[in-house]
């Protein structure tokens, strides 16, 4: 019985033991279930946060970036200042890395330098085309900018056509911020496809209610207002980047460009002063210049008579209208030798598209069957009277005969119109003139066997286009010469960096409206291979040269009289006084000038340049009349004749 209790006890006891343990394991097992189970709860609260997070943030950045200015304004600026420096900095490290390796050859250095050059200028390009706006603008004047290398140009040149239309219904939206009232109330008819698409505005026809004259009307696209100063202070910044972390890569003169010239440009206010100011700077010029008159002038709106025509390097259309591209290619340069060496007040954008043509209109001053229509007004520049008579002394040394004083004096000049240093010159004088390496300036160069390098601009048409493409060739392998381009453009004033834009612009319509008949008659002797040989225009630019250096000396003898009074006037002089008095009186325009004794200097290099043009002008009748008799024959009858003698045929 004893032995039984004991068992019993002890089993109480395992029995109690064991319950005892289960209960404990029971307190201790319930705890480690429930961190198990918060943890599995934060891991699925984790996956509803991190989304919810996101999605809240996300939809308060889209809320703040269509309803908080200055955010938006500082996401567009990172993301569009990030292309424009990725762009830029990778371009100067290609540079830099290209220009450090050695070459088996100068063939190879050369071949290296021109991809360097290509896959520079795509990067900015795609970084341009990304931003839009503003920089399709800088982009295309990168492309006028006649110093920097060709692939530079060739790559950016597309951008002229690269714009994409606004809207109508944002125009509109625009138009009556502007206007007061909306655009169907204003025109009678308008036509939302755009007449052209520009980097700053786009141009519709339209006809007006009030009137019912039909008109031509330019808008601005509207965006570029909110976004065009953080845009300019973007590019600021971008530049002053590169320059500081590679100095010798220095483009900051584009920013400066820029921040001077946008404003001005998006301001058809001033657009239409500047067309008001050029019509009366030709008031009494006897010229085919047409300037379309304003109708009505706000900030982002210009309404404008509207003009019919054709681009002025639109060979069939001068050829249906009986229009002779010669005449059209000198009056174009005339018209802006005018503007730079006599008024010195130029437009600074005369690209093919600013550029129409049309047949003479009852009552028009043309000297010609044709007019000259100049658009986009929105970009002049002012040259001061020491700087413009010393740009044309500069030029007339640039086409007189290479002599030691001519030397002297070409360099004198480029020092006083673009602070430019004799290492520096040959630079300058190639991005002035188009061409390069005339006799005297980088003599450290090889020529090219058998080819003579030529002595002035005229003397520029004996050589062949082979000889010269070789010369050019021997400029562009020399070393360093892509620095020396920079240091031109740091140094050069902004006003005569336009005129480089100017000089590059006119050339290459000049070479547009002749590049047909080249191709035409390229086996006859260079001189005559076009209808007027390549150095025409530098004729002119010679004899505009001369009379704005005449001007600049009889106001100086004007001056002289009125300082000395008659008592100290010599005879000489007093007979000098009379020719000026007289030509000012009845005399408007630069022909047949009366040169006196105290311009003698200037008067035989004048009547050389008139000969010479009477001997090109000939010329050139004579290869119209080859033309106009080969075509009769070869291409067939009197159609053929004339597409023919056009450059068509």
């Amino acid at each position: 019985m004893l032995g039984l209790r004991r068992a019993l006890g002890r089993s109480s006891f395992a029995l109690s033991t064991f319950g005892g343990l289960s209960s404990r394991t029971r307190l201790a097992t319930r705890p480690l279930s429930t961190a198990t189970a918060a943890r599995s709860q934060a891991k699925v609260s984790g996956w509803i946060v991190a989304p919810a997070t996101l999605l809240l943030l996300g939809g308060a950045g889209v809320v703040a970036y269509n309803y908080n200015q200055p955010f938006r304004h500082t996401v567009l600026a990172v993301v569009r200042c990030s292309r424009v420096a990725e762009a830029a900095i990778l371009g100067a490290i290609d540079y830099k890395l290209t220009f450090a390796k050695s070459y088996a050859s100068e063939e190879e250095r050369t071949e290296a330098y021109s991809q360097c050059h290509t896959r520079s200028a795509r990067r900015v390009l795609k970084a341009l085309l990304a931003n839009g706006g503003i920089f399709i603008k800088l982009g295309q004047h990168m492309a006028s900018v006649a110093v920097l290398p060709h692939e530079w140009t060739s790559t950016m040149r597309p951008l002229q056509d690269q714009c994409e239309p606004t809207a109508y219904e944002d125009l509109d939206k625009m138009f009556i911020s502007d206007m007061g009232v909306s655009i169907s109330d204003y025109f009678e008819d308008f036509d939302p496809k755009p007449l052209g698409v520009a980097s700053l505005a786009q141009v519709h026809a339209g006809r007006l209610k009030s009137t019912g004259e039909r008109v031509a009307i330019k808008l601005q696209h509207p965006h570029l207002q909110e976004f065009c100063e953080i845009d300019m202070e973007m590019v600021e910044v971008s530049l002053g980047w590169i320059k500081h972390w590679f100095p010798n890569f220095e483009f900051t003169w584009l920013g400066e460009e820029m921040r001077e010239n946008l404003p001005k440009e998006m301001d058809f206010v001033h657009e239409k002063r500047n067309a008001e100011r050029a019509m009366s700077e030709f008031e009494h010029i006897r010229t085919s210049l047409y300037i379309p008159q304003v109708k009505e002038a706000r900030k982002r709106i210009l309404v404008m008579e509207y003009i019919q025509g054709g681009r002025v390097d639109d060979l069939v259309y001068l050829s249906d209208h009986n229009i002779d591209r010669n005449k059209v290619s000198l009056e174009l340069s005339r018209i802006f030798c005018q503007m730079v060496h006599i008024n010195g007040f130029f437009h600074a954008d005369p690209h093919p598209g600013n550029l129409l043509i049309r047949p003479a209109v009852p009552g028009s001053k043309s000297p010609y069957n044709f007019e000259i229509v100049l658009l986009d007004h929105g970009l002049y520049f002012d040259l001061d009277t020491p700087l413009r008579i010393n740009y044309s002394k500069w030029w007339l040394a640039l086409i007189a005969p290479a002599t030691p004083e001519t030397l002297e004096d070409r360099k004198k000049y480029a020092k006083l119109v673009g602070n430019i240093d004799e290492d520096l010159y040959p630079v300058f004088e190639a991005a002035i003139t188009g061409r390069a390496a005339l006799e005297g300036s980088w003599e450290e160069i090889d020529s090219p066997p058998d080819v003579s390098r030529a002595r002035s601009m005229i003397d520029l048409s004996a050589q062949t286009e082979e000889e010269m493409e070789a010369i050019r060739k021997a400029v562009v392998e020399k070393e360093g010469l892509l620095l020396s381009v920079f240091d031109v453009l740091r140094r050069v004033p902004r006003r005569v960096l336009m005129v480089l834009k100017l000089n590059d612009l006119t050339r290459h319509v000049f070479l547009a409206l002749h590049s047909a008949a080249y191709v035409q008659y390229r086996s006859l002797d260079r001189a005559l291979s076009t209808t007027h040989s390549t150095i025409r225009i530098f004729l002119i630019t010679a004899k505009y040269c001369t009379f704005a250096v005449w001007l600049d000396e009889s106001q100086r003898l004007v001056t002289e009289l009125r300082r000395k009074g008659l008592s100290g006037m010599s005879l000489g002089l007093l007979w000098d006084y009379f020719w000026v008095w007289w030509y000012a009186s009845f005399h408007k325009y630069p022909v047949q000038l009366p040169l006196t004794a105290a311009h003698r200097r200037y008067e035989k290099m004048y009547r050389s340049i008139e000969l010479a043009e009477w001997w090109m002008d000939t010329g050139a009748q004579l290869v119209t009349a080859k033309a106009w008799v080969r075509g009769l024959f070869t291409v067939g009858g009197l159609q053929g004749a004339h597409k023919a003698a056009a450059g068509l045929a």
